[in-house]
């Protein structure tokens, strides 16, 4: 067995790193194993600290960008040894590394993606070359530098006859618009964030349940509805700004919640748990109705695609088929973390990462540098 790319993702959530390995054949996928890494709660706090608009710590930044760098080559090596793979089956480890700040491009200001998980540490510590940095070629050249995953939703999920359209629910939701044909076909592909996803969802479920996540969306479920409250989220100007757009938790956080949250002292924690899962779901489904594509079939994937509330809100808002993509082939939790496998595939290969509709950059480009083991 050779010829491996390794992807791993450590998303908006920060809950975990997603670990998996890949084998390409002629374009077409091997999944090879996956490893799913927890973030120790001290390392989370520093990360959260980080993503907070304000005055930092440089020491705090190094600091922490060393500290995960560990944890992603301990979640490398995990994979390697419950997989038997050495590292010279190992062309590239494509690392995304956990975004702490992210300024997407505006008139008079300066735009910026700043991710951290030191790679040239991570090369050295596991003795694989490691692909990092992908958004900021894509920012040199005017882009979002986000989102970068659906020029492989292009390359895996494109149908021939059916027009689809792929949601990834992270921390952040965001959508790629698939038009039946050729996987090469660039034509009519866009993509962009739509808004939260999973952040203010377990924000507040780590807030009010001390629990990561609100499982499997019960609580949710349980609470009603604040259309006044709903209302009110929805004037974020975000919601209405044209594509192409990206967004983060720099911008949806609890602190904005909160704010939004001053004249409505009355509601419970689990209504506005349940308005919550109403936001994702309809400001996923407001775009996906807005496209002047025919949509015929929509693919969920990441966190978001186990919360049986959101899912339930998108089928109830969508007049079409609503799956996940393991009816694809691929596994929801595992689709991100392939995409950066990929993303390192383009890099070694020299080929255009970016998908210039999606992201605005002038132009397609070679994305990441690479971090050599020794």
């Amino acid at each position: 067995m050779a010829n491996i790319y390794i992807g791993l993702m450590s998303g908006t959530s920060i809950d975990s790193i997603d670990a998996v390995a890949l084998s390409f054949d002629k374009q077409q996928l091997q999944l090879i194993g996956s490893h799913s890494h927890i973030i120790p709660d001290n390392l989370k706090r520093d990360i959260v600290a980080l993503c907070q608009p304000g005055d930092d710590s440089v020491e705090l930044f190094a600091n922490t960008d060393n500290r995960l760098a560990k944890l992603f080559a301990e979640a490398t090596l995990a994979l390697m040894e419950q997989n038997n793979i050495t590292a010279d089956q190992v062309i590239a480890v494509g690392s995304h590394g956990q975004t702490v700040r992210h300024a997407a491009p505006e008139p008079g200001k300066i735009a910026f993606s700043q991710q951290i998980g030191n790679p040239s540490l991570i090369a050295t510590l596991t003795g694989c070359a490691v692909v990092a940095d992908f958004r900021r070629k894509d920012m040199a050249l005017g882009g979002q530098g986000a989102p970068l995953v659906p020029a492989f939703h292009r390359q895996l999920f494109t149908d021939a006859e059916h027009h689809r359209v792929i949601v990834n629910i992270g921390g952040i939701a965001n959508i790629t618009v698939l038009p039946a044909g050729s996987p090469e076909k660039l034509e009519g592909c866009i993509g962009f964030d739509t808004g939260p996803g999973n952040l203010l969802l377990d924000g507040w479920c780590q807030r009010h349940l001390k629990t990561d996540y609100d499982d499997d969306g019960a609580w949710g479920a349980s609470g009603s509805v604040n259309v006044a409250l709903l209302n009110q989220l929805k004037t974020h100007p975000f919601f209405g700004a044209p594509a192409p757009k990206s967004t983060g938790r720099e911008t949806f956080n609890l602190q904005w919640l909160d704010e939004q949250l001053g004249r409505f002292a009355a509601i419970t924690a689990e209504d506005v748990q349940a308005t919550l899962v109403r936001l994702t779901a309809e400001t996923i489904a407001d775009q996906v109705k807005s496209l002047k594509l025919k949509t015929q079939q929509v693919y969920v994937c990441g966190g978001g695609a186990f919360n049986g509330a959101v899912m339930a809100q998108l089928a109830k808002l969508l007049p079409m088929k609503v799956a996940t993509t393991a009816s694809l082939g691929l596994d929801p939790n595992w689709v991100e973390a392939c995409a950066f496998a990929w993303l390192a595939k383009q890099r070694i290969e020299l080929k255009p990462g970016n998908i210039p509709a999606v992201t605005g950059a002038k132009k397609a480009a070679i994305l990441g540098g690479l971090y050599l083991s020794d």
